[in-house]
């Protein structure tokens, strides 16, 4: 075994791992797409020998809330070019597909895709494939056909997805469509991804958290004003309560859900989002402010929040969430070799959705690293 050649070795300056409390300069092999030794110094011979003293070396990140799809639907873009590309190995769909064009989906974006995609199904039949309100036509909500495709897709597909905002719901009340959603969840065992009613304020968080249940996950936790989680300048009770019962909590940074005192509020009372996202999608591409997961890491860390605790959240808390914490998010031996590694560029001006600015470290990925392949 010590005579082994690997494809590849790369060296670092930190190598970080929340999984196995790795937080020092070190090694890591890789062969046939697995990472198969992890070391202070390994000397043994490789195909490719890669170097980065001032890098840090993290399991590749994960977005559990973004767009990849074909470019003629509603938010379709291409996730290898736009998200692989800045170090994010694995990402999930917020309901781009329902049960009708699952199919399309699976064999168009997912399986040519390097980069891993899962899905939140949309209980709506067609998804978001179609410009006009998700949720326009209830009789589009089909609990028999969204069962049935979560039931042959069971392990791509995480779970159900349901954004209640206005843009989305049309002029249906947004507890009547939630309650539809809920009941096939709950048929059919499954967590929710789910996008608070903030646009609108006419639905209290409080009784938005009351419906959600132990390992729903809800985005854009980060808004400001009415419809968040700190309204009135700390984190209301109910969504403590929420987080105590086991609901997660997720940024979903996109044009409108990252905002600087927020964040610096929930970060300054103890409570952290359990996953970091960007809601990324095609009309997000060269836009500003730019999210994608570096970034938001760096507005988080800009924030208030330690890098552990940041990175944590973009690499093992979402593989948790996802169940595959044994296989992505870590560098335990005989994981996938999904690998980012960043270094810290001189201070930037952050910027979150609302003009706000912070001054702070930009990280910048300058590898990723897909089962083993070079990007």
């Amino acid at each position: 075994m010590n005579n082994i050649k690997y494809d590849l070795i790369i060296n670092a300056g930190k190598v970080f791992c929340s999984k196995n409390n790795i937080d020092e300069p070190g090694s890591i092999a890789i062969k046939n797409g697995k990472i198969i030794k992890f070391n202070k110094k390994i000397s043994n011979q490789a195909t490719k020998i890669l170097d980065f003293p001032n890098g840090t070396l993290l399991p590749g990140f994960i977005d559990l809330h973004t767009h990849p799809g074909p470019i003629n639907w509603k938010y379709g873009m291409n996730a290898d070019k736009y998200i692989l590309s800045r170090g994010t190995t694995s990402i999930m769909s917020q309901g781009d597909a329902g049960a009708n064009n699952w199919d399309k989906y699976k064999n168009d974006i997912i399986k040519p895709s390097k980069i891993d995609i899962y899905m939140a199904l949309s209980p709506a039949i067609n998804g978001e494939e179609f410009q006009q309100p998700v949720f326009k036509n209830l009789d589009d909500i089909n609990k028999d056909l969204a069962i049935k495709t979560i039931n042959k897709e069971n392990e791509l597909i995480w779970g159900l997805s349901v954004n209640v905002a206005e843009p989305c719901t049309y002029t249906h009340k947004p507890d009547f469509i939630m309650n539809k959603v809920l009941d096939i969840a709950e048929y059919i065992s499954k967590p929710i991804l789910y996008g608070v009613r903030w646009e609108p304020f006419d639905w209290h968080i409080k009784d938005q958290l009351n419906l959600l249940r132990k390992g729903d996950l809800v985005t854009y936790c980060f808004h400001i004003g009415p419809g968040g989680i700190a309204p009135k300048g700390r984190v209301e009770d109910s969504v403590w309560k929420a987080k105590e019962l086991g609901v997660k909590f997720d940024i979903g940074h996109g044009m409108g859900s990252f905002n600087f005192n927020v964040a610096e509020t929930a970060i300054s009372e103890g409570f952290l989002p359990d996953s970091i996202s960007t809601d990324y999608y095609r009309r997000h591409i060269n836009s500003d402010p730019v999210h994608d997961v570096p970034h938001v890491i760096s507005k988080l860390i800009a924030s208030g929040m330690n890098y552990q605790d940041a990175f944590e959240r973009a690499t093992l808390s979402p593989a948790k969430i996802l169940g595959l914490e044994d296989e992505i998010g870590t560098l335990s031996i005989g994981s996938s070799a999904d690998l980012v590694v960043i270094q810290e560029n001189n201070n930037i001006e952050l910027v979150d959705v609302n003009g706000n600015k912070r001054e702070g470290k930009l990280l910048e990925p300058v590898l990723t690293i897909k089962k083993g392949e070079i990007i």
